[in-house]
């Protein structure tokens, strides 16, 4: 298992399209993937998941991959999410 922190750039924080975005990247992997913010977990490959997160710009979470390709997925997902989730 691998994690790290990371603050969430885009405007919007993640909304709607964003977090369909991050949701479309994670499904890429087969590691499991979990984003944590303030008491809340949330499955990054569930849109209602990471909307039930309330994250919003400025926001730090967790990000945590746990599975076969865990560091691949860390490095992208951390990269995507710093990039501003294609918006």
């Amino acid at each position: 298992m691998v994690s790290r922190k990371v603050t969430v750039i885009n405007v919007t924080g993640l909304h709607l399209r964003p977090a369909g975005n991050l949701c479309r990247e994670a499904l890429n992997f087969k590691s499991s993937v979990t984003l944590s913010f303030e008491e809340t977990k949330a499955n990054a490959k569930s849109v209602l998941s990471v909307l039930g997160a309330c994250v919003k710009r400025g926001d730090e979470i967790l990000l945590t991959c746990e599975g076969e390709d865990e560091e691949e997925a860390l490095d992208r997902l951390v990269a995507y999410i710093e990039s501003g989730l294609g918006e």
